[in-house]
């Protein structure tokens, strides 16, 4: 018999074709969110499930007996709860390198927009008001020459690096392991430790997950040291800034512009930041487009049929089921 297989959102069907070929799949077709009841009761007989924003609790593993594997519609995976997966030898898969260059060239659309005003710009002519034209509106801030500095210097963090080179910037990277020496020469990529780093940025972009780590790994006490006018950007995980000391930093001007895609508790946004017009705010889009979308689907739809082919697939999150 095919296994079963609960999709729990709409995503590109382009990306799916081999998984219906080769599972029963119970399609969630819709952009919305199942409820918490129908979910357990759709992942009662599920043999795997592809998750796609929702969390995923050891409860419903406790309802669904027969599940194999979890695997996730994106990168992070920290509405799995993997520790409970793990100690009931289920699979938790994502979906690492297909979001890469999706994901960085947002950021570097982001920085473009808070840095040169251009969402505030488009703002004030949506209004009705006047156009205006003079020597010192909406004055912006050049990329040329500039610092930038990468907080979590992953497959993401490479890749902003490389856009903001194009650009002329000088790049500075932060993370636990500095690289090879060597390495940084080669590609003028400079570890510098999170103080210094933040210290010297004129822009800080953040690139690293969520975990017990890197809650609040930017706070009160990290804006107190960055450099007067500096912008703060973040497009990984919201809850790693603290957005009361954000807007705090934001509003007294010790940043000049923050640009948002992550929220620290998403869907709710801080409603200082709503008004503000130094900030630059998308609501969670760092993977959205239709290309990698379909890759998302696919490299999803891979982790599961290797599983139930009895292989080991490529993009396991806790490789300790093995053990």
């Amino acid at each position: 018999m095919k296994p079963k297989v609960l999709v729990t959102r709409n995503i590109p069907r382009d990306g799916l074709p081999e998984l219906f070929q080769k599972c029963h799949v119970d399609y969630h077709d819709s952009n919305e969110l199942m409820s918490e009841d129908e979910l357990l009761k759709r992942a009662e007989e599920a043999d795997g499930i592809l998750c796609v924003g929702m969390k995923v609790s050891e409860e419903l593993m406790e309802h669904s007996p027969k599940l194999k594997v979890i695997s996730n519609y994106g990168v992070g995976y920290d509405n799995i709860d993997v520790e409970a997966a793990t100690r009931r030898k289920i699979i938790v898969t994502n979906t690492p390198d297909v979001v890469t260059e999706a994901t960085a060239e947002l950021t570097f659309g982001i920085i473009l927009a808070v840095t040169r005003r251009i969402a505030e710009a488009d703002r004030i002519l949506k209004s009705k008001a006047p156009f205006r034209w003079g020597p010192m509106q909406l004055l912006g801030f050049e990329l040329t020459g500039k610092t930038l500095g990468i907080i979590g210097f992953g497959r993401i963090g490479q890749a902003v690096a490389r856009r903001a080179k194009a650009f002329g910037m000088n790049v500075i990277y932060y993370q636990r392991n500095p690289r090879d020496k060597s390495k940084d020469q080669s590609e003028q990529c400079y570890y510098q430790p999170l103080d210094e780093l933040l210290k010297r940025s004129d822009i800080v972009s953040i690139h690293v997950p969520k975990t017990d780590e890197t809650f609040h790994l930017i706070g009160q006490e990290q804006f107190a040291i960055m450099k007067r006018g500096a912008y703060l950007i973040n497009t990984a995980r919201g809850p790693v800034v603290d957005e009361e000391a954000l807007v705090r930093a934001l509003k007294s001007g010790i940043l000049a512009g923050a640009g948002l895609d992550v929220f620290e508790r998403e869907p709710y946004i801080h409603p200082e930041l709503l008004k503000l017009d130094n900030t630059v705010l998308t609501p969670h889009i760092g993977t959205s487009t239709l290309e990698t979308r379909i890759a998302m689907a696919k490299m999803a739809a891979q982790n599961l049929i290797a599983v139930f082919e009895g292989k080991q697939p490529p993009n396991v999150v806790n490789p300790e089921v093995y053990q």
